[in-house]
């Protein structure tokens, strides 16, 4: 029967001579930035971790509304002098918001495991899936280089203009330092945790809805005296532009607009993506989540195109079209330059929350293709605060690439942005018809949902395709490279995993005809010679070490133990149950090695542990069963290339070498069995 020894007190560790020592200073350092390790056995961490609708909608949800700070005014600017376009762009913008956010609140109706990636991987191939789920890396990376230089941009409005100079190299910018400075802060945030992270950013979020609610209010209060003259002079407008351009030319200008206005709609899909954060019932908890999402979005970007048409709103250097509205509307107020502070500081911190979306969402699309054997399989483990903790940092690090990159400029910035958005929109909608089609005829609602996702489909690959042509030379070019050279890699790294596990096949059918005896496990003696042997899986690599220890040492170890670590990963971590299924998977694994030693005449027992380090807790588990074993060895087994290449050490874990470090300072001996990979 497998055991479970007692963990260790954290705040305290062992010497080699068995003196109690102080924790090291680079680890003290370590949980006073991003906490001390969380108990994944334990059952309040989960629920603790959860995120309940109005905590989803400050760390998912801002994501979108935050999109007001830049997705209208893309638009607006688009329309040139033709500003009468503003209402029907307005219109248009408030309903393309409520049609995507009912498609995908109807989505996570029958994919309660998350959106997006999982959905074009099932319903339109693995192909369609990696192109969307690279799309969506790209995605959230950019959304968290846009919120930031977003982010700077409405701070450095009320400051000097000399401050915010683009002509300056990049090192003598303070608003670029100012960027990265962010970028690195909420890095830090969300290696904490998803939960600490949004609870420290919530009070921003909602400094941002009531100023912006004042903004519009007071805005359309102010100019509704002069509401029959403003229609007179949207009207004489739009004649003149349809004397200038036609009727064709003004439909032409309306779409562009409308395109370029795509920025406002991204982060709708980051609720689905997320869905395995939110609090049980996730679907019921994803879909309220979805509704304030879309009402905040479509109150707020709708009703910022019209105050600038109200207005007469324009792009004045060093400062946002925001600011400058914020700064008409109270004028002459006493206060007024106050509150335009106020605004503007509360527009950045909303922006700084919706990065939260790219360190949320990105890490979990990452770990989900990794779990898929796209990228490497690092990106699926889980940080000791149960975060996806190597998602998060490569996330972090690639954004602030971008952003010193690019300088911070979100005109540029918001083409790329956009672009992959709407590709991952298209595939999913697309996806959701062929379910509809094929998959639910018998559905009662089954017309109704073909007419939402085809529409919503429609809506999606029109923006897509306008923004890709008529932003090409712009930055559009950009990302389909980038997005083409990450599917391309990630083919790499799936043919890699492939050859892999062939040759570990071809290894595994050596051994021959292994039988797994059914007799009860011989009674061990621990005071006899003992191999401890780490196994993971019950394969190939487990038998072949335990082969070559008797191989190598015949009739020298009259006992064999068996030590395996349960690690839960992102792909696994989504309920109490899993941990269950985790301890159940790992026990029935170790039973198959006990199992096996009994047919080839060894007694043999079995220990083992669950936690997210394989390191850390097997030298826990190790120094901890060494004390019943006086006489023992710890083996462990290493895939060996013949050609060893920089990226096998990224593609294959390091825990063996890890390990065997840790247990001879501790003392212990520890030998790497090797299983050559030609």
């Amino acid at each position: 029967m497998a055991d479970q020894p007692p963990q260790p007190e954290p705040p305290v560790q062992l010497s080699p001579g068995g003196k109690q020592e102080a924790e090291p200073w680079y680890r003290r350092l370590r949980y006073l930035l991003i906490g001390r390790p969380r108990d994944i056995t334990d059952q309040r961490v989960l629920h603790q971790l959860a995120l309940i609708p109005l905590l989803a909608w400050v760390g998912l949800g801002a994501d979108a509304l935050s999109s007001s700070a830049y997705g209208p005014e893309e638009a607006f600017r688009a329309l040139g002098e033709h500003t009468s376009l503003a209402v029907l762009l307005a219109i248009a913008t408030a309903l393309t918001v409520t049609v995507i956010s009912a498609a995908y609140s109807k989505l996570i109706e029958h994919f309660p495991n998350g959106g997006g990636y999982g959905v074009a991987t099932r319903l339109l191939g693995e192909r369609a899936g990696l192109l969307s789920g690279c799309a969506l890396l790209i995605d959230y990376v950019l959304t968290i280089t846009i919120s930031i230089a977003a982010a700077g941009d409405a701070i450095f409005s009320f400051l000097p203009l000399g401050w915010n100079n683009p002509g300056l190299p990049w090192y003598e910018q303070p608003k670029l330092w100012f960027e990265a400075f962010l970028v690195i802060t909420l890095t830090v945030l969300n290696l904490r945790g998803v939960r600490e992270s949004i609870l420290v950013l919530a009070p921003m979020f909602v400094l941002f809805l009531i100023t912006h609610a004042v903004l519009l209010v007071v805005g359309f209060i102010r100019h509704a005296p002069e509401i029959d003259d403003t229609a007179r002079e949207v009207s004489a407008n739009f004649q003149q532009g349809i004397g200038q351009l036609g009727i064709w030319g003004m439909l032409i200008l309306f779409f562009r607009a409308y395109s370029m206005g795509g920025g406002t709609y991204t982060g709708i899909e980051a609720v689905s993506n997320a869905l395995p954060l939110m609090r049980e019932p996730r679907v019921q908890t994803a879909k309220r989540t979805m509704l304030y999402l879309a009402v905040s979005l479509a109150i707020t970007a709708g009703g910022l195109l019209l105050c600038y048409l109200l207005y007469h709103v324009k792009h004045t250097p060093g400062k946002t079209m925001n600011a400058v509205l914020a700064e008409q509307v109270v004028a002459g107020w006493p206060g007024g330059t106050v509150f335009v502070i106020v605004t503007l500081i509360s527009e950045a911190t909303l922006l700084i929350v919706a990065a939260q979306a790219g360190f949320v969402g990105g890490p979990r699309v990452t770990a989900n293709m990794a779990v898929d054997s796209w990228l490497p399989h690092g990106f699926a483990s889980l940080s000791d605060r149960l975060t996806t903790g190597n998602g998060v940092v490569i996330m972090g690090a690639i954004s602030l690439v971008v952003l010193l990159g690019m300088s911070g400029d979100v005109s540029k910035i918001v083409v790329m942005y956009s672009i992959n958005v709407f590709l991952t929109f298209a595939l999913t909608m697309a996806g959701m018809v062929i379910f509809w089609w094929f998959h639910q005829r018998g559905a009662k609602e089954r017309r109704a949902r073909l007419w939402l996702f085809g529409f919503a489909f429609v809506l999606c690959a029109l923006i897509l395709t306008v923004t890709i042509v008529t932003k090409f030379w712009d930055g559009a070019w950009k990302t389909l490279i980038a997005t083409g050279s990450l599917v391309a890699i990630c083919f790499l790294v799936r043919i890699h995993y492939r050859k892999v596990t062939r040759k570990a096949a071809a290894l595994y059918a050596q051994f021959g005809d292994l039988s797994l005896s059914d007799k009860p496990p011989l009674p061990i003696d621990r005071t006899k010679p003992t191999a401890i042997i780490l196994v993971g899986a019950y394969g190939a690599l487990g038998i072949h070490t335990l082969l070559n220890v008797q191989r190598v040492f015949p009739a020298h170890f009259a006992n064999v133990a068996f030590v395996s670590i349960g690690v839960m990963d992102s792909g696994g971590h989504k309920g109490v149950d899993t941990i269950d299924a985790l301890r159940q998977r790992t026990q029935d694994t170790l039973s198959k090695y006990v199992r096996l030693a009994t047919g080839l005449g060894l007694p043999a027992a079995s220990h083992y542990a669950l936690g997210t380090d394989a390191v850390a807790e097997a030298e826990e588990l190790c120094l901890a069963i060494a004390k019943d074993y006086p006489r023992s060895v710890f083996f462990a087994g290493k895939l060996i290339f013949q050609n060893e290449r920089w990226y096998h050490r990224l593609l294959h874990n390091n825990t063996a070498h890890g390990l065997q470090e840790r247990l001879h300072w501790a003392g212990r001996a520890m030998v790497i069995m090797p299983a050559r990979m030609s």
